[in-house]
């Protein structure tokens, strides 16, 4: 039978010893993978204990050896500092790239150096630095940017503001423009100092029909939109859908060849004079318990025979409107409210062919300028002992003007006069009569409209053979500069109207698509 406890012993004993040897052979490969290597120094940089100087590379290096805590650039081969090139060394204290050629830096460029406390970028190609890119450096205690050439523009505007709230210090550095801060210290200049904020008319909506006029009105807590529409004659109600965010339909007035429909609110009674070019002019109510317009009264097709505008107005709590009248044998007619209906008050400038009236105070009194084709415009004064308007004076050398709309500008009164054949032009009160201010090429052009927003004065000057051109008012110069350009097919007249916070400028078309567009304010240092 053998020795079995001997058999087993010995078999027992060449397993354990096999095994030690298994397990040691392992634990020596498993340690061998553990083992980290340490990054080797890259290539064209010399390294130190902690210190590692690159000279002539082609782009930063990703690996460094870890106990690399300062790193220095010098005579590089590249010009940008791109995104992510430092987030292999998040142990950086020091970084020095200076007397390089840098010309760009990305956003993100040191993203990672949370522990970075002396960044310099001195003498480099530096123009502008973006924004954010010190973000997350929260360490910082000094940053050096001299003998760069910085343009101090609101690109720049940045700095400027993180220089007056981060604990960082930063050694004197200067403007390189534009010609307003060329030459002045970064660190004396202040948020303030710089004008960023602009605005444009951006395109929002384009409405399927052709108009004449529009104006915009608040009836009760809501605002509307009503365009004049000759060829389908119609007058078109908009309304604001506050889900959809557009304008969309919310009545219409028919009528024949439409020229104007002017809104008018009286004790909380909607009225809507409608002027045609045929058939006669006539006057409607909102009936609010049918819904609807109802006609309520016609307008003397005797004084009216050619409507070419209207103007409502107030004098002393009482409430008017004009019409002009454009025919041979009409005549231009104030028409007031008695509490039951409309009735004639005033006939002014008969047989003259008026194309404009425009209502305005000057020095606090109620005066009226009538616009037309045959003479020079006539501006009239209200008579309170006799509550009508009597003829004042004329605006000399301003011989076929269409339009005149007025505006004001830090309690200065001034008027645009629209012609469509020479210039249009821009004149001030001076206490005693208009003097020119400013002279606009505009051949064409049928509506030169000023319209205000918030401290921004625009004057917006359509023409039916070239795009419409707004101007902006330059405080500074006391005239309008150009500003923009919109695409609007023989414009007939503009409006703006206040929704949710947001500002629409209304623009009708006479030949094409009618167009809305909207106020954007926009913050150039973003």
């Amino acid at each position: 039978m053998g020795y079995p406890g001997r058999a087993v012993r010995g078999w027992t004993g060449w397993t354990g010893w096999t095994l030690l040897v298994w397990v040691a052979a392992v634990s020596l490969v498993l340690a061998d993978g553990r083992r980290v290597r340490q990054p080797r120094c890259p290539a064209g940089c010399t390294c130190t204990k902690d210190n590692a100087l690159c000279e002539n590379v082609r782009s930063v290096p990703h690996t460094f050896p870890s106990d690399v805590v300062s790193l220095s650039f010098v005579k590089s081969g590249f010009n940008e500092i791109t995104g992510g090139s430092f987030v292999h060394t998040p142990a950086l204290q020091l970084l020095f790239i200076e007397n390089n050629k840098i010309a760009s830096i990305s956003p993100y460029a040191f993203r990672g150096l949370k522990a970075l406390i002396h960044l310099s970028l001195a003498y480099n190609n530096l123009e502008m630095l973006p924004k954010e890119v010190f973000k997350g450096m929260d360490a910082l205690t000094k940053v050096d940017l001299r003998g760069n050439n910085l343009i101090c523009d609101c690109k720049l505007k940045w700095l400027v503001e993180w220089m007056h709230h981060t604990n960082a210090t930063l050694d004197e550095i200067y403007c390189s423009g534009p010609p307003i801060h060329q030459g002045k210290r970064i660190n004396g200049l202040l948020p303030h100092s710089f004008d960023c904020i602009t605005a444009e008319f951006a395109s929002y909506q384009s409405l399927k029909f052709e108009s004449m006029s529009v104006d915009a009105f608040t009836f009760g807590i809501d605002q509307y939109v009503v365009f004049a529409q000759p060829f389908a004659g119609t007058c078109s109600f908009l309304e604001w859908d506050h889900v959809e965010m557009t304008f969309r339909s919310y009545d219409t007035i028919e009528s024949t060849s439409t020229v104007v429909c002017k809104p008018m609110v009286i004790n909380n009674h909607l009225f809507v004079i409608v002027a045609q070019l045929f058939g006669g002019s006539h006057i409607y109510k909102r009936d609010a318990s049918a819904n609807k317009f109802i006609k309520i009264q016609d307008i003397d097709i005797l004084k009216i025979r050619k409507p070419n505008d209207i103007e409502t107005f107030m004098i002393n709590g009482e409430s008017f409107f004009v019409i002009a009248d454009s025919s041979k044998a009409g005549s231009t007619t104030v028409y007031k409210w008695n509490g039951n209906g409309f009735y004639s008050h005033q006939s002014l400038h008969p047989w003259y062919r008026d194309t404009d009236v425009e209502y305005l105070e000057i020095s606090n009194k109620p005066h009226l300028i009538l616009s037309s084709s045959s003479q020079r415009p006539v501006v009239y004064q209200w008579n309170r002992s006799q509550k009508e308007f009597d003829r004042r004076t004329d605006i000399p050398e301003m011989e076929d003007v269409f339009s005149v709309k007025h505006f004001w500008v830090k309690g200065d009164l001034f008027i645009c006069l629209t012609r469509f054949i020479g210039d249009s032009k821009v004149m001030r009160w001076d206490g005693a009569m208009f003097r020119e201010v400013q002279t606009f090429p505009s051949r064409g052009s049928m509506v030169f409209q000023p319209v205000s927003i918030g401290n921004w004065q625009y004057a917006i000057l359509g023409s039916d053979y070239s795009l419409t051109q707004v101007h902006q008012w330059d405080t500074k110069r006391g005239q309008f500069v150009p500003s923009q350009e919109l695409n609007i097919q023989a414009p007939r007249a503009f409006s703006l109207v206040y929704i949710d916070n947001r500002v629409f400028l209304l623009a009708s078309s006479f030949k094409g698509k009618t167009q809305i567009y909207e106020h954007l304010m926009i913050d150039l240092s973003n």
